[in-house]
């Protein structure tokens, strides 16, 4: 049995085998992942590109331009069904990421503060809360030249949109008791 992860669409022409558990677990909040999944977020598990098949049939492939990176995304999808099940992207073409519905068993997955990054949490709804711990970034966790940005991290829940007393610089850690909520 693999050590991976069984998926498919609605209609079951399309299913996938990731190979491997994830690599980490992205949950972003930018407009296109929002547009793309009718949700105010994507999770979306990353795995190793070269340990993931489509185990039946193929997907057809959407492509667009990221407006984070400039760079392109591959959005794989039922032709049958319509169900989008995974991400390519241009800039990481050793990736693949899951969009984590699509898993027989989505559940077998979690998010973890040590497994995990939230990313576009500038484009987020306001009241979305954010668990203490995890590593959050305004954009994207790695510039468009490979340099790795530092995430902000707090030590209890964030409501985004919040007036907070002071802004979290990157690598800082803040309490809840440093948030205050508009009036």
């Amino acid at each position: 049995m693999s050590p991976g992860h069984s998926g498919r669409c609605l209609c079951g022409k399309v299913s996938f085998d990731t190979g491997t558990d994830p690599l980490w677990i992205t949950i972003c909040f930018c407009q296109f992942c929002q547009r793309a999944t009718g949700s105010d977020r994507m999770i979306e598990p990353i795995f190793e590109r070269a340990g993931f098949t489509f185990t039946k049939d193929s997907p057809s492939v959407y492509t667009l331009i990221s407006d984070g990176s400039g760079k392109r995304i591959h959005v794989h999808f039922c032709k049958e069904c319509g169900t989008k099940l995974a991400l390519t992207f241009e800039r990481w073409p050793d990736r693949i990421g899951v969009y984590v519905g699509t898993l027989d068993d989505p559940a077998s997955i979690s998010a973890t503060k040590e497994n995990s990054k939230y990313i576009f949490v500038s484009e987020a709804r306001r009241g979305t809360i954010l668990p203490p711990g995890v590593k959050i970034f305004d954009r994207h966790a790695t510039a468009n030249d490979g340099t790795l940005i530092e995430p902000a991290i707090y030590t209890s829940s964030f409501v985004v949109g919040a007036q907070t007393a002071r802004r979290c610089r990157p690598g800082e850690r803040l309490t809840g008791a440093e948030l205050t909520l508009p009036s």
